[in-house]
């Protein structure tokens, strides 16, 4: 079987498809992104809504880390959201305080960090203390619904 030039560029440009397919799917998976130099932190949350492990950790709009895991206190029954932040943002102060919030109004969810003016800064193993829950939408709606049935009678 004898190949053309045709036959060649097809099959490069199939090959450069699939490369580029592995390489999205690798930043869509957050696979491609771990940082080892960087150091753990947790919060806890009354309520964390829809956020999952591997969801970003921003600070302005900028992600700094990423949720490794969440867990739940069997002594509060609050929700431990532990994060990975990477190793170049390790001047945050103590008193920084994290927020669920969300990308948008049906958004996936991220926690978002607000730096406090402490000189003592977070470290391996620290936890955030000061925190506020996820806004949930079906629970707004249900107050909402709630409220204005009770002003109608």
């Amino acid at each position: 079987m004898k190949y053309g030039v045709k036959e060649f560029w097809v099959g490069l440009f199939v090959l450069a498809g699939i490369l580029a397919m592995v390489v999205l799917s690798l930043r869509v998976g957050n696979l491609g992104s771990q940082d080892s130099d960087g150091y753990k932190v947790s919060a806890k949350f009354q309520d964390i809504g829809g956020l999952t492990a591997k969801s970003p950790v921003r600070m302005a709009g900028v992600t700094i880390g990423r949720v490794t895991d969440i867990s739940i206190d069997s002594n509060d029954y609050e929700a431990v959201v532990n994060m990975q932040i990477f190793g170049e943002h390790k001047n945050l102060p103590i008193d920084t305080s994290a927020t669920i919030l969300t990308s948008g109004l049906l958004g996936s969810q991220f926690i978002g960090l607000e730096p406090g003016g402490d000189e003592e800064y977070l470290t391996e193993g620290s936890q955030i203390e000061y925190t506020q829950p996820a806004l949930v939408l079906e629970k707004l709606i249900g107050r909402f619904i709630t409220s204005f049935s009770n002003k109608k009678e």
